[in-house]
């Protein structure tokens, strides 16, 4: 688990410097990270609506950037799914 929360993090903090906050996803490095990372869990994830969409919801204080907290509700969303623990 230790290996996995590594890379979540790394990763996160890859795509996060890539323009402005280096500890927040602008909207374009949050659709690069979920198109290039979680191609199979986020369905339509080059649609810049179903981003619009998902991000909206994950962005907890609607500044239009994701911090690691927020977007870790993503992690555990899919993880969830993966595992069968959601309804």
């Amino acid at each position: 688990m230790e290996a996995a929360i590594c890379t979540l993090v790394t990763q996160f903090k890859t795509y996060a410097g890539k323009d402005g906050s280096a500890s927040t996803l602008s909207k374009e490095e949050f659709q690069k990270l979920v198109t290039s990372q979680l191609p199979n869990y986020v369905k339509n994830a080059s649609d810049p609506e179903a981003i619009e969409q998902l991000m909206g919801s994950l962005d907890e204080n609607n500044d239009g950037e994701l911090t690691f907290c927020e977007f870790w509700q993503l992690i555990g969303k899919l993880a969830s799914k993966q595992g069968g623990f959601t309804q």
